[in-house]
């Protein structure tokens, strides 16, 4: 079956495609059919067009996943993406990890959200499924992976495609046709996080939502219903800025989580290639609100939902045709899909200009009516300019690659570099914009639509502007008591984004008497600032508290900031930092089946990396997990470093920064952090020793001894406690007639006690006699046992001695950081209440067949 799987997945694909042509087609002879039994038959053809497209896509999903699950590394996506010992829970990111399996989820949330449009609709299904099935049209080719015969050329890139025939020239073929690698290559190692197996369904749900308000406005100037396409479209493009914004969000903590740069947004291409689209919806959403109360604004409207979606694309064609290779730490790289996307991308907005430009002059409205500045609508409309200003400014900079890359397409050598900081950058442009939004969902907020002069407006805001000048005044007072840096920028800040959660909590309790089902945009406005308070102060007041105070140069190679910001930690032993204390403590491995972080020194690593030994039983909280000789499966990507900290007040708790040592990426370090209500505590691991590296141990020194004596190694009392015959060595076989014994060594340290128990070890049959060491890292101590004197009932030891073990640790304080992520959470509460209450209005007005 699994040498079928590849074809019957290939086939699903060519099928959707196919049909997607077809449903395109079928929905768009309805939406012009004039005769009334044409327009229903061929709707009714359309459906089921449109359901076997989905059964197929359905299919596609299946077969892929099947073929990375099970380990069918003939095909080249399940080689490249996964490998036999990850997690079962990370499959599920290897699903979309590679551009053909990120489209395919694509593709899939596509289909859902067909099959719902085709649900709710009556009279807009015809042509909102034509331009919805014309865009998965274009997706579907995305991973159609076949070559017009006489052209030789590929359209798309297929998931199915066997190693055999993508790595056909690698010398392993030429000597065996039928070679399957026994492992794959796995998962790109930061992506094994939690985060990445829900953040890319819900970014990609974001991606398909946006194409509904889209569709929806061409459906509307397809058929002339100019105005008539904002109430359908309008829950839609709330549901889209929510799931957007979610996983948009959601890749931030996962960079939190994950990365060590120390934060959660580093104006990356690929983030802000995510963040103007998502800008430009909320700022359509906001003209489509003015339109629905004032009939204004709906050219607006129409170009901002255009444009948003247009943008999706965009982005899609920036993060996956190569051009940010050299500007972004995560982009994809070329599959040979440039000129699909671009002409993807041209053909949609060939195709928006022209039903745009077509019907412009009809979507004038009443707008030649002049509009008062004590108008709602024209503070929702400055806001609006703000939202698009703010992605206009993102969207110029980061397409400075393409710039340079269309330049050279026409013969014109271009090297625009992208601003040298780019965080910098970025930050003294949007914080403004930050600034003036969080003004004007407060002073907007006030109009309600209602008429009002300047006497009804100060009223109305009087209260809610002197609560916040008290508040701000008396908190920048207290700042600068403190002696804490406040800026002119971030006092605007913060006062305009405590006007905006004053104003409007005062706003929600004034209307969710009447009616909860309009405090949406309130509930809205007050996650927005209170993000805003979030980036504020975990961005601007961020303090990095791990400072080098000893004078000690780390490394001369690694500059200045390296050697000032981070302090070393040896082994066992407390030091200093800012109001901690901290200790670490060693270094530990994930197991299968074990819930907590296995000593790395109770292990004995075997030659297969996934398994190792254990060297005594090992328990978490009481409860034995695994015995001692028993194979434990562990996770060795990862290492786990334990830190103790305690807090001045005596209270401590324990980190575990992770960090990998890859091949090509050189040391991947995630942070460990501890959350407070008031701040994080943000660490991660600059640099570990070398795992490749030998240690250095100094000349052997040998002690023959008895039980019960005493000797001084590195300083450390030690006693030779007892030597025990044994039965059982970890990782090495005994047969009846073999001997071997275990000593038992006590070592004395100041803040506990060590066991060390080097093993000797006699193989009768084979005549051989050899020495198992062991090594405490706590001390950094190595006792080999070399020989046993029976008649005297004396036995030699070889002693040696070594660095200790060490870390060299980065620790960032981030205060009041939770109070973003409490804003998102409300952002979006306010945005799905909103959509709801949008969504009800729709339904009865559909019922009523006013659709």
């Amino acid at each position: 079956m699994r040498e079928y799987l590849g074809d019957i997945g290939h086939l699903c694909v060519i099928i959707s495609f196919i049909f997607s042509i077809l449903a395109t087609i079928s929905f768009g002879k309805s939406t012009v059919s004039v005769d009334l039994a044409k327009k229903d038959s061929w709707i009714r053809f359309a459906r089921g067009i449109f359901f076997i497209h989905s059964l197929a896509v359905f299919g596609v999903v299946a077969a892929l996943f099947t073929i990375i699950s099970q380990h069918y590394y003939e095909y080249h996506y399940a080689w490249s993406h996964s490998s036999n010992n990850l997690p079962s829970e990370y499959m599920i990111s290897c699903f979309w990890e590679g551009q053909e399996g990120s489209f395919l989820l694509w593709t899939f949330w596509n289909v859902l959200l067909g099959l719902i449009l085709i649900k709710v609709n009556k009279t807009w299904e015809a042509p909102v499924m034509a331009i919805f099935c014309l865009v998965q049209l274009f997706l579907c080719s995305m991973i159609l992976g076949i070559v017009i015969p006489g052209l030789d050329f590929k359209i798309g890139s297929s998931p199915f495609i066997l190693l055999k025939d993508y790595m056909g020239d690698i010398p392993v073929y030429q000597n065996n046709p039928n070679f399957i690698p026994e492992d794959g290559t796995g998962l790109n190692p930061l992506l094994q996080n939690y985060w990445m197996v829900i953040h890319p369904p819900t970014l990609f749900l974001g991606f398909a939502a946006t194409l509904v308000p889209f569709a929806y406005c061409m459906a509307g100037l397809w058929q002339g219903r100019y105005k008539e396409w904002i109430r359908p479209a309008f829950p839609w493009a709330l549901f889209a800025a929510s799931s957007l914004g979610i996983g948009i969000l959601m890749g931030a903590y996962w960079a939190y989580e994950t990365l060590n740069f120390g934060g959660y947004w580093n104006w990356d291409p690929v983030e802000n290639a995510v963040y103007v689209p998502w800008l430009i919806l909320v700022a359509g959403i906001h003209t489509m609100l003015i339109f629905k109360n004032s009939n204004k604004s709906l050219q607006a409207s129409v170009i901002l939902i255009t444009a948003q979606f247009l943008l999706i694309l965009y982005s899609t064609f920036l993060t996956r045709s190569g051009v940010l290779g050299d500007s972004s730490v995560h982009s994809f790289t070329d599959l040979g899909l440039s000129g699909q996307l671009l002409l993807f991308l041209f053909a949609l907005i060939i195709i928006a200009v022209i039903f745009i430009s077509v019907r412009w002059k009809k979507l004038g409205g009443e707008e030649n009516e002049e509009v008062s500045v004590y108008s709602r609508e024209f503070w929702i409309f400055i806001g609006v300019v703000v939202f698009c200003l703010a992605a206009f400014q993102v969207l110029y900079t980061t397409s400075i690659p393409v710039y340079n890359k269309f330049l050279g397409w026409v013969g014109i050598e271009s090297n625009i570099a992208p601003p040298a900081d780019q965080i910098e950058h970025y930050t003294k442009f949007q914080i403004w914009a930050g600034i003036l939004i969080a003004l004007l969902s407060a002073i907007g907020q006030f109009f309600w639509w209602k008429k009002m002069d300047s006497k009804k407006l100060w009223e109305e805001m009087s209260i809610p502007a002197i609560l916040t000048l008290l508040i701000s005044s008396a908190l920048i007072c207290l700042t600068m008591l403190n002696k804490i840096d406040i800026t002119p920028t971030y006092i605007l800040l913060f006062t305009t984004a405590l006007f905006s959660v004053i104003s409007n909590i005062s706003i929600f309790f004034k209307i969710v008497k009447n009616n909860y089902k309009l405090t949406g945009g309130a509930i809205a406005h007050i996650g927005v600032a209170l993000m805003l308070f979030g980036i504020l102060f975990s961005s601007g007041y961020s303090k990095i508290i791990s400072l080098n105070t000893t004078g000690l140069i780390y490394s001369k190679e690694a500059g200045d900031d390296f050697n000032r910001d981070n302090i070393l930690l040896w082994r066992n032993e407390w030091k200093e930092m800012n109001d901690y204390k901290l200790k670490f403590i060693g270094p530990r491995l994930e197991a299968k089946g074990f819930p907590g972080y296995i000593k790395k020194e109770h292990l004995i690593l075997l030659d297969d990396q996934y398994k190792a030994l254990a060297k005594k039983a090992i328990e978490h909280k009481g409860e034995k997990y695994f015995n001692k000789g028993d194979t434990i499966e562990i996770y060795p990507e990862n290492t786990y470093y334990e830190v103790l900290i305690a807090k001045a007040n005596g209270d401590t708790f324990t980190l575990y920064p992770r960090a990998q040592v890859n091949p090509t990426m050189g040391l991947l370090a995630s942070p460990g952090i501890e959350h407070f209500y008031d701040k994080d505590l943000y660490a991660h691991v600059s640099s570990i020793p070398s795992p490749d590296e030998e240690k250095e141990w100094s000349p052997t020194e040998e002690y023959t001894i008895k039980p019960g004596d005493t000797v001084f190694i590195n300083d450390y009392v030690t006693i030779l406690n007892e030597v025990e015959r044994v039965k059982y060595v970890p990782g090495m076989p005994l047969t009846q007639e073999d001997a071997a014994v275990m000593a038992h060594f006590h070592v004395l340290d100041r803040e506990k006690n060590h066991s060390i128990h080097p093993i000797y070890i006699i193989k009768v049959k084979e005549g051989l006699a050899g020495q198992i060491p062991d090594v405490n890292e706590d001390l950094g101590i190595k006792i080999s046992f070399l020989n046993i004197d029976p008649a005297k009932e004396e036995f030699t030891f070889a002693v040696n001695t070594t660095q200790k073990d060490y870390i060299i640790l980065k620790a960032i304080e981030k205060p009041f950081i939770n109070i973003l992520w409490i804003g998102t959470l409300v952002l979006v509460a306010g945005l799905l209440l909103a959509m709801i209450r949008r969504y009800q209005e729709f339904a009865k007005m559909r019922d009523k067949n006013t659709e």
